[in-house]
C-alpha cells in the first residue's frame, strides 16, 4: 500500500497531513508512505526527518502521488495533483464540500474516495479523529494572543505605585471549541471574560472557565441541533440577542467572534452600529471571516481600522501554530485510517458501514454520495 503527502499548494498553508510519528506508525501498519520533498518546511519538519521515521522522498507532487492508494492532506488537491491520483484511490483531507462544490464534483469524475475530514460525525469513538477540535483549539488560542498583541493595554489587572491599570474586557462569541479555549486563554492572561452562545448547555461550559455567559431568556428556543452543531435561530430571537450584545460590547475591550453554521454563511453578529459603540483601540478578531465573517467590516487576511476599531480578520489562524497544527492534524488522520487497515494482511479494507466512513465519504465510484450534498448537486 502506498500513501502519499504532498505538499500544500494553497497560498498561505504551512501546515502538513504528517509528522514523522505518525509516518513510523503509518510504516508499522503497512504503508510505503511517499512525502513530496519540502512538503514539511512550513511545520519545520525536514525531509532528513521523514526520512529517519521511515518515508521516502519524491521530487514532485506527481512523482509522490503516483500509484497511490491513499492521500493525506491539508487542502485537497489542486487539478495537476487529482490528475495524478489513480481511480479507486482515497484522498483524506479538509475538503471545504460546502464552499467549493465543483471541486468535489471534480473528485467524482476522478473515481477517487473523497473523504472530507471536517465531517466527521460527533461521536465519541471518533473524538480522536475530529479535526475540526484540534484545528478550532489552536485557532481559539492564538486568536487571544493576536488579540492582546494588537491591543494597545494590558490585559490582567496591575497595581503600581503610580497607579492601578484596569484589567481588559474580552467578550467571546461562540462558545464551541474555539470560543471556549479564547474563553481560558484571555482568563489566564487575567481578563474580564464574557461570552454568548446560542445553546443553553454552553453557560455551564462559559461559567466553569471563569466567563460570565450572555444569553437571552428564551423558554422554548435552543440554538443546538442534536449533532451538538449551533443552528439558525428565529428572527425573534436574533432581534432579542442583537439588542442585548448591543449594550454589552460597548464596555467591551477585544471581542473574538467564532460563530459558524455548518453548510451556511457565517452569522452576522457584530454590526457596524455595534462597531460604532465600542471605544477607540477596541480589537475584533473575527475567526469567521473565511466564511463571509460575523462582522460586516472583516476582510479575509486583512486589519481594518474604521471607527477608531481594528477588525482583524486573519486568515488560517491554526496554520500560524503550524508545528502543533500538523502534529494534531496529523494524528487525526492515523487515526481515522487505522481501523481501515486490515493489520494481517496490510491491506486497506474500507467498512463502508463505519459512521467515520459514510459521515465523511463525499464521493465513490464516479459519484457524490454524501447526504448532505447530494440534494443540491443533483
Amino acid at each position: 500500500m502506498k500513501l502519499a503527502i504532498p505538499k500544500e499548494r494553497m497560498a498561505g498553508e504551512p501546515r502538513v497531513a504528517a509528522s514523522a510519528e505518525t509516518v513510523k506508525k503509518l510504516t508499522a501498519l503497512g504503508f510505503d508512505v511517499v512525502v513530496e520533498a519540502g512538503a514539511g518546511a512550513g511545520s519545520h519538519i525536514s525531509d532528513a526527518q521523514f526520512t529517519e521515521a521511515g518515508a521516502s522522498i519524491a521530487g514532485s507532487s506527481t512523482e509522490a502521488l503516483k500509484g497511490a492508494d491513499v492521500v493525506f492532506a491539508v487542502r485537497g488537491l489542486d487539478d495537476e495533483q487529482l490528475g495524478a491520483m489513480q481511480k479507486g484511490a482515497l484522498l483524506a483531507a479538509i475538503l471545504n464540500p460546502y464552499g467549493d462544490k465543483e471541486r468535489v464534483q471534480k473528485y467524482a469524475d476522478a473515481g477517487i474516495v473523497a473523504i472530507a475530514m471536517e465531517f466527521m460525525p460527533r461521536i465519541t469513538r471518533a473524538q480522536s479523529m475530529d479535526v475540526l477540535s484540534s484545528q478550532s483549539n489552536l485557532a481559539g488560542y492564538k486568536a487571544v494572543l493576536e488579540g492582546a498583541n494588537a491591543f494597545s493595554r494590558a490585559m490582567p489587572m496591575m497595581m503600581t505605585a503610580a497607579g492601578t491599570v484596569a484589567p481588559a474586557r474580552v467578550f467571546v462569541f461562540g462558545a464551541g471549541v474555539a470560543g471556549l479555549q479564547a474563553i481560558a486563554t484571555a482568563k489566564r492572561l487575567g481578563a474580564i471574560v464574557s461570552a454568548t452562545d446560542v445553546r443553553r448547555a454552553a453557560g455551564e461550559q462559559i461559567e466553569s472557565l471563569g466567563g460570565t455567559f450572555i444569553m437571552v431568556e428564551s423558554d422554548d428556543e435552543d440554538g443546538e441541533t442534536a449533532a451538538g452543531y449551533a443552528k439558525e435561530m428565529s428572527e425573534d430571537y436574533k432581534r432579542r440577542q442583537a439588542e442585548l450584545v448591543a449594550e454589552h460590547i460597548k464596555k467591551q475591550d477585544i471581542v473574538i467572534t467564532t460563530a459558524l453554521i455548518p453548510g451556511r454563511a457565517a452569522p452576522v453578529l457584530v454590526t457596524e452600529d455595534m462597531v460604532k459603540s465600542m471605544k477607540s483601540g477596541s480589537i475584533i478578531i473575527d475567526l469567521a471571516v473565511e466564511q463571509g465573517g460575523n462582522c460586516p467590516l472583516s476582510k479575509p487576511g486583512e486589519t481594518v481600522v474604521t471607527h477608531g476599531v481594528s477588525i482583524i480578520g486573519m486568515t488560517n489562524m491554526a496554520g500560524r501554530l503550524s508545528v502543533d497544527a500538523s502534529s494534531l492534524y496529523a494524528k487525526n488522520l492515523l487515526n481515522f485510517i487505522t481501523p481501515q487497515v486490515d493489520q494481517e494482511a496490510k491491506a486497506l479494507k474500507l467498512d463502508w458501514e463505519d459512521e467515520t466512513v459514510t459521515g465523511t465519504a463525499l464521493t465513490r465510484d464516479g459519484a457524490i454520495i454524501h447526504p448532505a450534498l447530494t440534494g443540491e448537486t443533483a
